[in-house]
């Protein structure tokens, strides 16, 4: 998909072999679900004027799909559009497509990603393989839904996103040769621990060794939200407890782009947006020893994933 020329620089890397150039940072759409129409239209202006041009959203995300629909109708030039579905069966995956194309007001999703897979027998649902629940109806699986609306033009690219076990998307990736992208955690605070349960390194190498593109989520994550901290009581509209600093957010985007990824998102609260929209324009490598730093700072520190 060609697009218009951005209003801002921001670096842009190869989403994998798509052929498409994503900037390093896509905009999370989540963050317009806590927002009304009109301070809705002007994030995504400032996302978009910033020289984002990578744009993710959700069904599951409230309203945002219908709040992003307006400036869509407007640029939509100038957007490559990930959505996603959580459904997993044949008939699910084509119904959800279809009602995310009338929120958007769009006729064609660029990317359209298996939305939070962190069990195999949701992999095997999607694949058509047997389960004994899928036995009884026969269902193909989304992913026959998937190949069939990119014969008819209705989608370009197929990606999956996971926030569950390392070990889990690498499989996925093998089982499923037809994903483009994969969209996963990766912050220090997980670089710096070991174990196979926290191998999101692993997920990069094996996605650049099958050329696909590497979406990174929860990049700007400090920790769980403490146990005796309610949900109205959090500051923030996010699962876990996000750095909020304009330095600690500049820190986890540079450490997170001074990989081999493709592209991160932004943490979901509006407030926070911002100032991750400046990091990303200003973005410069990290060195090894200013990563070597972030990860020992973070030794301690609890993650809030992998999550089953």
């Amino acid at each position: 998909m060609r697009l218009s020329p951005v209003a801002s620089h921001m670096e842009t890397r190869p989403l994998g072999d798509t052929g498409h150039e994503s900037s390093v940072l896509t905009f999370g759409a989540i963050a317009l679900n806590y927002l009304d129409q009109p301070a809705a239209n002007g994030m995504v202006d400032s996302a978009l004027d910033a020289g984002v041009n990578h744009v993710d959203v959700a069904p599951t995300y409230g309203d945002a799909e219908r709040k992003l629909a307006p400036k869509l109708g407007e640029r939509r030039d100038e957007v490559f559009l990930g959505c996603k579905t959580q459904e997993r069966t044949y008939a699910g995956a084509w119904g959800e497509l279809h009602r995310s194309l009338d929120r958007l007001g769009v006729d064609k999703i660029d990317l359209y990603q298996f939305h939070a897979v962190t069990r195999y027998d949701e992999l095997e649902a999607i694949t058509g393989e047997y389960t004994p629940e899928m036995a009884r109806d026969e269902d193909p699986g989304a992913l026959r839904a998937f190949l069939e609306a990119k014969e008819e033009g209705l989608i370009d690219h197929v990606g999956l996103t996971s926030h569950g076990d390392p070990a889990l998307i690498r499989e996925a990736i093998r089982r499923i040769p037809e994903l483009e992208t994969v969209m996963f955690p990766f912050n220090f605070t997980l670089a710096g621990k070991d174990g196979p349960e926290h191998d999101y390194r692993s997920v990069v190498e094996l996605a650049n060794e099958k050329g696909l593109g590497t979406l990174c989520i929860k990049a700007f994550a400090k920790g769980p939200w403490p146990d005796d901290l309610s949900g109205n009581d959090r500051p923030y509209e996010t699962w876990y407890e996000p750095y909020d600093a304009p330095a600690d957010l500049e820190d986890c985007l540079r450490f997170a782009l001074s990989h081999d990824v493709t592209s991160i998102t932004n943490a979901g609260d509006p407030e926070l947006v911002p100032a991750i929209l400046d990091a990303a324009k200003a973005f410069e490598p990290m060195n090894g020893d200013e990563r070597a730093e972030l990860l020992e700072r973070a030794r301690d520190a609890d993650s809030p994933v992998p999550a089953p």
